[in-house]
């Protein structure tokens, strides 16, 4: 009966028991979070980007910097003094977005372990230090016609310059573990802990009524001549920073790969 009616026209095939070794089809999965962190895929990327983003980034930040030097007109009351704003202000915002990429891929090392987000965040260490001193520097020269001194204990520089500190101490910090052969967790966690100041920075001049002045981009309080250069030293000293980042990053994995070299060469 059952073997006439599985055959009967109409009826259709009979329906087959379904391996337990087979697996059912599903749409294509996104790819794993650990094989975009693949140092060989990396590469694949960071090789033909890293000269596009360094030498963009140079060209945008010389176009901005000679905009803002030549095309803009000077502040009704700070003068041409203010033109060193083209330089301070993405200083001072890559200060603090290279610690927020360095907490996020400490972040992702804590939680995922690719030893890549490892990797980049100690490669922004260095660079993030170099704008936050950048942005302290800059933010002196500007300070000493405008407020009639070099330094003043305010609640934007001091945070800043604890900032600065702070990128030192990892940086200090991630050297020792390596040396030490630490798996790099602690380092990570500092970078995550050290986020908790980039708020401080930012609501600094709201919180504390000093010397420094107020937001002028976000708030619109700057002259839309004075925009467009800004916009561009930002976007370029931004390239610039991701393309030395991602030069630091592909220098320390070929290092890597040399030590691996020569201890399998040294054990042969």
């Amino acid at each position: 009966m059952a073997s006439s009616c599985a055959g009967a026209p109409g009826r259709g095939k009979p329906i087959q028991p379904m391996d337990s070794r087979q697996e059912p089809r599903y749409p294509a999965r996104v790819p794993a979070l650990h094989a975009l962190a693949n140092p060989t895929r990396f590469l694949k990327l960071a090789r033909p980007l890293t000269p596009i983003l360094f030498w963009t980034g140079v060209a945008l930040a010389v176009i901005g910097g000679w905009a803002g030097l030549t095309l803009t007109p000077p502040d009704y009351l700070q003068k041409e003094t203010v033109r060193i704003l083209y330089i301070h202000v993405p200083s001072a915002w890559l200060g603090m977005g290279g610690w927020s990429g360095l907490a996020i891929a400490s972040f992702c090392y804590l939680v995922w372990r690719h030893p890549l987000a490892n990797l980049a965040a100690r490669a922004m260490a260095p660079v993030g230090a170099l704008f936050a001193a950048l942005c302290l520097i800059t933010g002196s020269i500007w300070g000493r016609p405008t407020w009639g001194t070099w330094w003043e204990w305010d609640g934007r520089l001091t945070s800043m310059l604890l900032l600065f500190f702070v990128y030192i101490a990892y940086t200090a910090l991630a050297r020792a573990d390596s040396e030490r052969g630490g798996d790099g967790r602690v380092p990570a966690l500092f970078g995550v802990a050290g986020s908790v100041l980039l708020p401080v920075i930012h609501y600094s001049v709201i919180w504390w009524k000093t010397l420094h002045q107020g937001e002028s981009v976000i708030s619109g309080k700057i002259d839309p001549s004075m925009l467009w250069p800004l916009g561009l030293t930002m976007l370029g000293f931004t390239l610039f920073f991701a393309g030395v980042v991602l030069i630091r990053m592909r220098a320390a994995l070929a290092s890597q790969k040399l030590e691996a070299r020569m201890r399998r060469m040294a054990s042969a």
